[in-house]
């Protein structure tokens, strides 16, 4: 995954075919899953009112999640991501987060949170400035109404650059953490994996690893659960965990609305 900008991004779209556009991005995806399981689920994020933001709203709507953000025509475009899919379903994500990185405190409100049992942050966004003080916002309702929080770290790019502010967050404000192996090791700055576990299970928090192939395990204190994966023949495309019985050689791009 690369952050580029918003001139890199439009050159890109002008060098290549777009075979796809769809709505996605960390959480937004988190609460599909949730929606498509029969639960209930909310999204709070920042759009432009212009044809991907359309898009991007009514692809939630059509599943039942409900869309926290009022309309209006913003000064950046909406956040995206292309997607460039090799033949062996590996993946590189160039991502302009655009007005995704607006998020703000003022966009988030008591209502939005309060009939909740659980947040789920996107590391995605944190930065120093306006996207700090969204998070703590947020993680204030939450404590107020006794809403459990949860956090992904997103990406091993964002736990380099804000490693002390996601372990403070960890130890003093999350309930459930989630990252894969090379992310929990990134924040525990260690090596080894076990290492890591044995230094963050102290904060008494459920920690979820996920571990591509090998599936993924869930520690809280000393007890641990493991899930193993689903083993399939081939995969197409890892951004959405496509896959067939049969091969393909196919390049594709695909344009993702993102946050």
């Amino acid at each position: 995954m690369k952050l580029i900008d918003k001139i890199e991004f439009e050159s890109l779209k002008q060098n290549i075919k777009i075979e796809k556009v769809m709505a996605g991005g960390s959480v937004a995806n988190s609460m599909a899953g949730i929606a498509y399981l029969k639960g209930n689920s909310s999204f709070i994020g920042k759009i432009n009112s212009d044809k991907l933001g359309d898009l991007y709203k009514k692809s939630l709507k059509d599943i039942n999640v409900n869309f926290s953000y009022t309309e209006k025509r913003e000064l950046l475009s909406i956040g995206a991501s292309i997607i460039l899919i090799t033949p062996d379903s590996e993946r590189t994500m160039c991502t302009y987060l655009g007005i995704s990185s607006q998020l703000s405190a003022d966009d988030v409100t008591e209502n939005n949170i309060a009939k909740h049992q659980l947040i789920f942050l996107e590391g995605y966004l944190w930065d120093k400035g306006i996207s700090e003080k969204m998070f703590k916002h947020a993680i204030s309702i939450a404590k107020k109404n006794k809403i459990k929080i949860a956090m992904s770290l997103s990406d091993i790019f964002c736990v380099t650059r804000h490693r002390q502010d996601f372990y403070d967050l960890l130890k003093n404000d999350l309930d459930i953490l989630i990252g894969n192996g090379n992310e929990i090791n990134e924040l525990a700055n260690k090596k080894n994996l076990l290492d890591s576990i044995n230094q963050l299970k102290n904060f008494n928090k459920l920690i979820v690893i996920t571990r591509s192939e090998n599936g993924s395990v869930a520690i809280k204190n000393n007890e641990i659960i493991n899930c193993n994966s689903l083993k399939v023949n081939k995969v197409l495309d890892l951004t959405g965990a496509r896959y067939r019985d049969w091969e393909t050689d196919r390049k594709s791009t695909r344009l993702n609305s993102s946050h």
